[in-house]
C-alpha cells in the first residue's frame, strides 16, 4: 500500500531547555538549537509533499517564564525572522503568523509583517508560526470580532455555523492539521489549536525537538498510515 503523507501536520515543539540540560548547556542553547531545526525540518516537511506545517513558537504562556529566558526567546525570535525571510525566498516558503501579536514589539510585528507580504504569493510549503498564542484566546478573539459584526448588523446569530465561524479563527483558509506531532514525551495539547485538531491523529514521542529528524518524522507518518481515518468533518483546504 502507497504511503499517504498528510495534507497538514501541526508541531508542538517541546524539550528544548531539556535537551540542552542534558548536555550541560544553558536552557537558551536549547532553544536555538530548535529553532535550527525548525529550518531543518520545514525542507523535509516539503520534501516528503506536506503542504502544511503549523509549529508552535510562543505560547501566551510562555510569558509567565522566567524574564532572561523570555529576552532570549525574542531575541531568538527576532533573528529567526531574519533567517526566515532567507530560508522562504530559496524554498519559495509561504509563512504566516497566528496568535496576538499585539503583545510583541513593534519591531518584531513590523518583520512578521515583512515576512507574510514577501511570501505571500509563493507556491512552496505553508509554513504558519504560532506565536504568542494560545487556543483559548484565539477564539476568544474570534467570539468578540463575531459579537462586533452581528452588533454590527453584518451578520446575524442564526447565520453563525461553522464555517462561518473558522472565518474568524488565526486559522481561516487553513485545512485543519491531520497529524499532530509532539516531542519530548509530555501527553498534552497546552493551548494548541484546540477547535483545529478535533479531528486529528496525534502522534507522541520522547525524542526532544533538537533531536527530531526527518527519520523522526517519517515515524510520525508511518504511524499515521497506520490508523483507520474513516470518518468526515475533517475542513478541506479552499485554495489546495
Amino acid at each position: 500500500m502507497d504511503m499517504v503523507i498528510p495534507q497538514h501536520v501541526a508541531i508542538i515543539l517541546d524539550g528544548n531547555g531539556r535537551w540542552a540540560k542534558s548536555k550541560g548547556m544553558p536552557r537558551n542553547y536549547g532553544h536555538a538549537q530548535g529553532s535550527k531545526n525548525v529550518e531543518k525540518i520545514c525542507e523535509d516537511a516539503y520534501r516528503m509533499g506536506i503542504k502544511y506545517l503549523t509549529v508552535y513558537a510562543f505560547s501566551t504562556e510562555n510569558w509567565n517564564r522566567p524574564q532572561d529566558e523570555v529576552d532570549a526567546l525574542m531575541k531568538l525570535l527576532r533573528n529567526y525572522m531574519k533567517t526566515c525571510l532567507k530560508t522562504a525566498a530559496k524554498n519559495d516558503m509561504k509563512i504566516r503568523v497566528i496568535g496576538d501579536v499585539t503583545r510583541l514589539d513593534e519591531d518584531i510585528r513590523g518583520r512578521i509583517a515583512e515576512l507574510e507580504e514577501s511570501t505571500k504569493n509563493n507556491g512552496g510549503l505553508n509554513f504558519q508560526i504560532a506565536i504568542n498564542y494560545g487556543s483559548r484566546d484565539e477564539i476568544l478573539r474570534a467570539v468578540r470580532r463575531l459579537a462586533r459584526d452581528c452588533k454590527e448588523q453584518k451578520l446575524k446569530p442564526d447565520q453563525i455555523d461553522e464555517r462561518i465561524f473558522e472565518g474568524y479563527l488565526d486559522t481561516h483558509d487553513i485545512p485543519d492539521p491531520d497529524l499532530l506531532i509532539r516531542t519530548s514525551g509530555e501527553l498534552r495539547l497546552s493551548n494548541y489549536l484546540l477547535w483545529q485538531l478535533a479531528y486529528t491523529e496525534f502522534y507522541f514521542t520522547d525524542v526532544h525537538w533538537p533531536d527530531f529528524t526527518k527519520e523522526e518524522l517519517m515515524k510520525a507518518i508511518e504511524q499515521y498510515n497506520a490508523r483507520d481515518r474513516r470518518y468526515g468533518g475533517v475542513k478541506e483546504a479552499e485554495d489546495v
